[in-house]
């Protein structure tokens, strides 16, 4: 239960092009803030232009953080993130700033505000013995091992999903319970001394779909395809979660001459609208939200966005 003494947190959430970090923006900018990335993606560093990170002119503005802190080349858990997001709110407090985290990953925000699920740490030599097993014989060999230890998780992946059959695999092997088993016990509970309030942007999906499809232009116009080119000259590991990120694999498949442009770019706007719609799926039926908007962020909503924030979030001493 949240107590009058409990420290304020934003949660700034909803799909992806709806508006939300430039409505955490002007937030931060009224009320003194610090924007705290909560998307899986923006915080890989080589990923700027493709995962639609702030800007330097935002970033300028008011101080982000957890922002392009990771090379794509380590993984970053729902744990591994919440522990950075706690660390970054401890922070603003301490400088007498509201915390506002914001993004899109549910999977994130709900570790912060409900605690996980107490899953023991994988030892890095188990980590990398089940990825070099699955380098060897494939994803489909992989998958039907998960089908034999974990049925339950199994049903609920796809066979070509390498990275959480990997990690449901090194679950397995490193406790001997199956992640479905683990997933089951009650999660720790939400952080003490925080209360949180939630606004999240629930555009209409005919205006979300379009605003997907021209962010994905404007993406491929700033250079999205030579941070590609970069990642690929690199031969980073694709089953890394980094190499999931919207847009990517339809790029990397033009890189190698097998889409052409405007094929790879109708790709990456499918793969976008599909996520967005999942999206919406997903706050809507695991996040209470306290205050909707449902519709595009558009300054016109400050004044009410504003007040609420003040009569519910902020006492008479912030």
């Amino acid at each position: 239960m949240e107590g009058k003494s409990d420290k304020p947190v934003l949660i700034v959430a909803g799909p992806t092009a709806s508006g939300k970090s430039v409505l955490a923006l002007d937030v931060a900018a009224e009320f003194d803030g610090v924007v705290i990335n909560a998307d899986s993606m923006q915080v890989y560093a080589e990923l700027r232009i493709l995962t639609a990170r702030p800007d330097e002119a935002a970033e300028a503005r008011v101080p982000h953080r957890l922002y392009g802190v990771l090379p794509v080349k380590e993984v970053c858990s729902a744990a591994r993130w919440r522990d950075m997001a706690l660390e970054a709110i401890n922070e603003a407090h301490q400088a007498g700033r509201l915390p506002i985290l914001c993004g899109g990953t549910g999977l994130y925000l709900r570790s912060l505000m409900q605690g996980l699920s107490p899953i023991p740490g994988i030892p890095d030599e188990i980590r990398n013995e089940v990825r070099a097993r699955l380098e060897q014989e494939g994803p489909d060999a992989q998958f039907g091992r998960l089908r034999v230890v974990d049925p339950e998780t199994a049903g609920r992946l796809a066979p070509g999903d390498r990275q959480r059959v990997a990690r449901a695999l090194e679950v397995q092997a490193a406790t001997g319970r199956p992640l479905s088993a683990w997933l089951a016990v009650p999660p720790e509970g939400p952080p003490p001394g925080l209360r949180f309030k939630t606004i999240i942007l629930a555009p209409p999906r005919d205006d979300l779909y379009a605003a997907c499809d021209e962010r994905l232009l404007q993406m491929v116009r700033a250079g999205a395809l030579e941070e590609v080119e970069a990642l690929r000259q690199e031969a980073v590991d694709p089953s890394l979660p980094a190499m999931r990120a919207l847009g990517l694999p339809a790029f990397l498949c033009h890189q190698a001459g097998e889409l052409g442009l405007e094929e790879a770019i109708e790709a990456a706007q499918q793969a976008t609208r599909r996520y967005a719609k999942r999206q919406m799926t997903w706050f809507r039926h695991q996040i209470v939200s306290d205050f909707d908007i449902h519709t595009q962020y558009s300054v016109k909503f400050i004044p009410e966005i504003f007040s609420f924030i003040r009569q519910n979030l902020l006492t008479s001493s912030n």
